[in-house]
């Protein structure tokens, strides 16, 4: 299920963020977002995610209006693991986790044995399972930002969308979820929609890639399109040669030093 935002300004008090942004993010697909600092990628998230209202604009998803949506059905549509998470309470990690289950529980109700079952599988699958018993505050950061992913993957929801979502883990752990994340996509047509600040990673996980600049798209399409030297020259202003990786089979990008 794919979004269509046409038309959208958006303005943070003295800042035009966005003014008449056009862009279509496709269902079934992993989209990878990347631009200069303050370009407006969270706040494209927000939007999608439907955290910020556009003042002028529109928004579909799937074909409908974003704001027909309501909050409970929305959140079985779309899970966000943002880039920064903060919690005071000290909920346990199992408890943080089960919350991505709070869309599919009947109000009132209590979680089911397949909903206790799911977060159980995706605590091992985010490599949380051993400390589910923990107060979260007393996780490191890339410990919490796992257990946030867990939480997003037991919402099950056809939409994930990643702000920086691995920026504080180990690469180990990186790659993991990623890899988890991308073979949704493949084996389900899920749509992920990911912001990376590391366009090695951008180019390894993503089919598709939106290069974002002061608030306006410069490019979107099929990564080898995208990713080329031209486009990294205008978008950052760096010096790069993009190549196919022997290693890898996918695009890396090569820095010349200022």
């Amino acid at each position: 299920m794919g979004f269509a935002l046409s038309g959208i300004r958006f303005v943070h008090p003295g800042n035009t963020i966005f003014d008449g942004l056009d862009l279509d993010l496709h269902a079934g697909r992993f989209t990878g977002i990347i631009g200069p600092n303050g370009c407006g990628k969270t706040t494209l998230l927000d939007l999608i995610c439907r955290h910020r209202t556009p003042h002028k604009g529109d928004i579909r998803y799937a074909g409908r209006p974003l704001a027909e949506y309501g909050k409970r059905a929305l959140a079985r549509q779309i899970a966000l693991v943002p880039q920064d998470y903060s919690i005071n309470f000290p909920f346990t990690v199992g408890e943080v986790v089960l919350m991505g289950r709070y869309p599919h529980t009947p109000r009132f109700g209590a979680p089911s044995t397949e909903d206790v079952d799911r977060v159980a599988q995706v605590m091992a699958d985010c490599d949380v399972l051993a400390f589910k018993d923990r107060p979260i505050t007393t996780l490191s950061g890339g410990e919490r930002q796992r257990v946030i992913f867990a939480r997003a993957l037991a919402q099950d929801t056809p939409v994930l969308v990643l702000d920086e979502a691995t920026a504080s883990l180990d690469v180990c752990h990186a790659l993991t979820l990623l890899d988890r994340v991308a073979g949704l996509v493949q084996a389900e047509k899920r749509t992920v929609i990911a912001v990376f600040q590391n366009l090695n990673l951008a180019s390894a996980y993503s089919q598709e890639i939106v290069m974002v600049k002061a608030g306006r798209v410069v490019v979107a399409g099929p990564t080898e399109d995208v990713l080329t030297p031209k486009n990294l020259k205008t978008v950052f202003d760096i010096q790069a040669r993009v190549a196919v990786d022997d290693f890898t089979g996918r695009l890396q990008v090569r820095y010349k030093r200022a």
